[in-house]
């Protein structure tokens, strides 16, 4: 294998500070990174670490150690050079050849399988009151890769959803649908269900501003703003107080949404009926954008059927003494001795807040999945929410409480600024798919590339590529930081984008096609290989540690990085050396072997990251 002739390299600095300086160290703490660029060497061991235990400087130990290896080692280096406390290694041509063979017979890249939990991964879980826009694509995508991540490493992963199908917000969307005199229809309107859904949601939220703009100028109005000065809070967090203070207390359409929830959680019948009508067009649109997408789930969780299961859990930790009732008749968990403060389980009224239906959710899957391990994929706005809710299910003494995990994100913004869902100014997932997928077809024909392939073909392709760019450009961004999507920068063939790295993979491809690749022959005669070769091999070799700390981080950026330095490394190895015309059989079955090797890696890689990659562009 590959990554032992990096072993033998380990051991034979291990063997030299043993016997330059009878000390043992453990080959495990010894770190190698490729050379930088600007000095001679193919790999680097930093020495800094010893100077303390082997009270010596740092060139001084790096010089005797290199001499020792290269004495005693010469089958494992061909020489080396000391920067500072910086020892770089060359190593000779039959350590990258035999590096190549272990590379080529590797099964699944060589990633070892280090996982062996049962978890489930919850993406994407929206609210039945909107379509799907750029903030669920951002989810959606850190789901689908995360899965695809884990399950790389040996854990048996299943995908799974809530759909928050039942609330105030639903509501709202249907008091609008009741107030409008056409009550439109997706077919009779036209308009995708998810969408139509979303449109009367925002018809709702301009009602409601008729409602309370005016009172914002009123007397009542003037004088809460005035209370605030002496409160410590942000202007913007003030003014949502403000503004939910007056569609509870105040607002007549607010009102009326509250009784239609309370009327749905009283089964009326005719809110029921009009309820899953209505999330039925939601569902049908959802699952048209996910098809685009080329994501799935294996079961999903309806929040109409676990918020019940949460106030069963609530029911029992009060009998515990765990949570405590109100005398307003609310249920709350003091949280206060875990650095958090006192949350609301359950309204005065009865009915559930979020909260309650998770609760109820994360036991059932617990019983029914036996996940040991549980992530959810949901925006950073929600990190108190995760924080109360994974203490307050350690606090009820949960088995499987250890096991939760908030991969918190940052939310997506655009060049033009943010998204306002109530105000019907986000960015719908449908139109930006199409928007992303128009660029790249734009770009062909403005080209006159493709001309030669059927049209399906080239719609095919198109696709490929506008949902690479889509996809790698949101997940090359560590989850946590907050990022612009830029449509047009990501369908840049010359930048860190999807389609820069599917374009070296289709010139592997373009190559490979015009060869046997069983007629090759060997390359065992081959000598002084290239640094761009040399740079390639080490990259490849990397790829099972990548892949292992993406796991072990729920972060699919690191792969995203990752084969975006891969493609720009077969760039300027594709530029240095000649391959189809190679100056020897030798050199050419060498490097094309290393083309093989460089497109199988990509192709896997991004396949974690969701990404297809095209036959040509």
């Amino acid at each position: 294998m590959a990554l032992d002739k990096l072993q033998s390299l380990k051991s034979a600095i291990s063997e030299a500070i043993k016997a330059v300086y009878d000390h043992d160290v453990d080959q495990t703490t010894l770190v190698l990174s490729e050379t930088k660029k600007e000095f001679d060497g193919d790999y680097t061991v930093v020495v800094f670490p010893f100077t303390k235990v082997l009270r010596k400087k740092p060139e001084e130990i790096a010089n005797s150690l290199g001499a020792w290896i290269k004495e005693h080692k010469s089958d494992v280096i061909s020489d080396f050079n000391v920067i500072k406390g910086f020892l770089n290694f060359s190593l000779p041509d039959n350590f990258w050849k035999d590096a190549m063979a272990g590379l080529k017979v590797q099964e699944d890249q060589g990633i070892a399988k280090s996982g062996s939990s049962k978890v489930l991964v919850e993406y994407s879980s929206p609210n039945t009151n909107k379509p799907l826009h750029l903030g669920h694509i951002r989810n959606i995508l850190l789901g689908w890769s995360t899965h695809k991540i884990l399950a790389a490493v040996g854990h048996d992963v299943e995908k799974t959803k809530v759909v928050n199908d039942r609330g105030i917000a639903i509501c709202k969307s249907m008091l609008a649908w009741q107030m409008d005199e056409e009550s439109k229809t997706p077919e009779k309107s036209g308009v995708k269900g998810d969408h139509l859904v979303g449109d009367y949601y925002v018809a709702f939220e301009k009602r409601f501003q008729a409602e309370y703009q005016p009172w914002q100028q009123s007397a009542d109005g003037q004088a809460a703003y005035e209370a605030r000065k002496n409160k410590d809070q942000s202007e913007a967090a003030f003014f949502k107080a403000h503004k939910n203070k007056y569609f509870n207390e105040k607002s007549a359409i607010g009102k009326a949404a509250r009784d239609l929830l309370i009327s749905w959680e009283q089964g009326d019948p005719k809110v029921r009926e009009l309820w899953s009508t209505m999330n039925g067009w939601v569902y049908k649109g959802w699952e048209a954008t996910y098809d685009q997408l080329g994501v799935s789930f294996d079961f999903k969780d309806y929040e109409s059927e676990t918020y019940l299961l949460g106030k069963d859990i609530i029911k029992e930790g009060l009998e515990k003494g765990t949570f405590y009732r109100q005398e307003d008749g609310s249920v709350w968990v003091d949280l206060e001795d875990r650095g958090l403060d006192k949350k609301i389980l359950l309204r005065s009224d009865g009915t559930s807040v979020y909260i309650t239906q998770d609760l109820g959710t994360a036991q059932m899957r617990y019983k029914d999945h036996g996940a040991e391990k549980m992530i959810y994929v949901v925006g950073d706005e929600q990190d108190y929410h995760f924080q109360v809710l994974f203490e307050a299910l350690k606090k009820l003494e949960e088995p499987y409480a250890d096991g939760l995990y908030h991969l918190s994100y940052g939310m997506v913004d655009l060049p033009t600024g943010k998204m306002k869902g109530r105000e019907g100014t986000i960015v719908d997932a449908d139109d930006l798919i199409a928007e992303v997928i128009g660029e790249v077809r734009d770009a062909a024909i403005e080209r006159g590339e493709l001309e030669e392939i059927t049209q399906e073909e080239r719609e095919d392709i198109y696709r490929k590529i506008g949902l690479a760019a889509l996809k790698f450009f949101i997940l090359k961004v560590n989850p946590k930081k907050r990022m612009v999507f830029d449509p047009k920068e990501s369908v840049d063939m010359q930048g860190q984008t999807g389609p820069y790295i599917q374009n070296a993979y289709v010139r592997i491809m373009s190559m490979l096609r015009r060869i046997d690749e069983d007629k090759l022959g060997s390359y065992g005669a081959y000598a002084n290989i290239d640094p761009s070769e040399k740079s390639l091999i080490i990259t490849l070799m990397n790829y099972p540690e990548e892949v292992a700390k993406a796991a072990k981080h729920y972060d699919p950026s690191l792969i995203a990085n990752y084969t975006y330095d891969l493609a720009k490394k077969f760039h300027k190895f594709y530029h240095d050396v000649r391959v189809l015309s190679a100056e020897s059989a030798e050199a050419k079955a060498f490097r094309l072997t290393l083309c093989r090797q460089v497109a199988d890696t990509l192709e896997h890689a991004m396949d974690l990251l969701g990404i297809e990659m095209p036959p040509r562009m």
